[in-house]
């Protein structure tokens, strides 16, 4: 009798003190490794980063876009521009042009 009371004062607080270390681990593993950790927020962070720097990129090739465009559309037109856009549209070449042909 006095053996088992001595293994319970023991084991029962063993039982309850790995069970709640258990719970605790899932919890902890979770929080770092689940689909809302800090590996999935590192992930996001690391896209965010990516997306972010082809956003600056578009809005530089859109500013260059909008830049030819305007002289294009403005009162004096740019003779350098519209020659350029002239000869690409109609396939022509100048006798003095070096051509490059770059594959298909």
């Amino acid at each position: 009798m006095v053996i088992r009371r001595r293994l319970r004062r023991f084991l029962i607080p063993l039982v309850l003190y790995g069970i709640s270390a258990g719970v605790a681990a899932y919890f902890v593993h979770h929080a770092h490794s689940g689909s809302r950790g800090i590996e999935a927020q590192q992930k996001y962070e690391a896209q965010v980063a990516e997306l972010s720097a082809e956003l600056d990129g578009l809005k530089t090739q859109r500013s260059e876009w909008e830049r030819r465009i305007a002289l294009l559309r403005s009162d004096q037109i740019d003779r350098d521009l519209l020659e350029e856009r002239a000869r690409v549209m109609l396939g022509r070449v100048h006798k003095n042009d070096l051509v490059i042909i770059t594959g298909p």
